[in-house]
């Protein structure tokens, strides 16, 4: 998942009254987003956190990149030391990746960073599977050229679940992004039949101006994420974040949940079935 939308890298600034606790505060903290889905191979972005007496921009989200870490996952037999790469299209464009620990459902998995005299770590687990049925891009009017994303899926019955939707513009968005409202607890729903609208996300640092909708001419791939209540209590957290701040990008205070031990974020297992759903040509404007 993700996502990447999380480097939440402005989170640490709290308000203290005495010396020490604002020195405490004021020390970087170690944040982590890192997944690994069902039939893939373990991600993870890396960073110190900013205060928030720093300016944010992509400049200075840059200078607090991790890139010399060792981390490395395991599923209790096999374990794997990610390697970190240049990918151009992210920010920050560095991420740790694995080739040869793909996830399996069903499987805990640790992880472990090793980073100067630091150690973090954290554990999850891989849910079943739940496939997607159907994603279909509806305007509210054929005129409009602009709409939303609807989908459909069957809830296992007598299972407990957790979903994430997720979607990605292709050649607009370089990773999935979590969908605005798109975090679901299989409690909330009325049958086992679900359908549910489905807004963009936000991304951090997007090209573009950001529209919670989707556009004609987009090529949407849509990802139905099965997750643990670990994570889905974080992108709850990480969603109320943005609603009460205001701040699409950097939440207001470090209320975040997290799993992490030793630092601040998420570390993930996802199930994970995707759908590429197809807009209408985008109409020319007259000269």
């Amino acid at each position: 998942m993700k996502k990447y939308l999380f480097l939440l890298l402005g989170l640490i600034g709290i308000s203290c009254s005495n010396d020490d606790k604002i020195e405490k505060s004021l020390e970087s903290k170690i944040v982590v987003e890192g997944w690994i889905e069902e039939g893939d191979f373990a991600n993870v972005l890396l960073s110190t956190s900013i205060p928030v007496t720093d300016v944010i921009d992509s400049t200075n989200v840059l200078n607090h990149v991790i890139r010399s870490a060792k981390i490395t996952v395991s599923d209790g037999v096999t374990s794997e030391v990610l390697r970190v790469k240049n990918d151009k299209n992210r920010i920050p464009p560095f991420v740790y990746f694995g080739s040869t620990l793909k996830g399996e459902a069903g499987k805990e998995y640790s992880l472990k960073i090793e980073y100067l005299n630091r150690v973090v770590e954290a554990v999850t687990t891989i849910p079943k599977t739940v496939a997607l049925k159907n994603a279909e891009y509806i305007k509210r009017n054929p005129t409009d050229t602009t709409g939303y994303v609807f989908v459909k899926f069957d809830d296992p019955i007598n299972e407990k679940n957790y979903y994430q939707i997720a979607t990605k513009i292709e050649g607009e968005e370089p990773i999935f992004v979590p969908a605005f409202y798109g975090n679901l607890d299989d409690k909330n729903f009325e049958t086992s039949a679900v359908s549910v609208q489905i807004n963009r996300g936000v991304i951090l640092f997007p090209k573009t101006k950001f529209t919670p909708y989707f556009a004609d001419g987009d090529l949407i791939h849509v990802k139905l994420r099965t997750q643990t209540r670990e994570s889905l209590d974080f992108w709850n957290s990480w969603q109320n974040e943005i609603v009460n701040s205001q701040n699409p990008i950097y939440p207001a205070n470090i209320s975040l949940k997290s799993n992490i031990k030793g630092g601040i974020g998420i570390w993930s297992g996802y199930g994970q079935s995707t759908i590429i759903v197809s807009t209408p040509p985008k109409k020319e404007k007259p000269i």
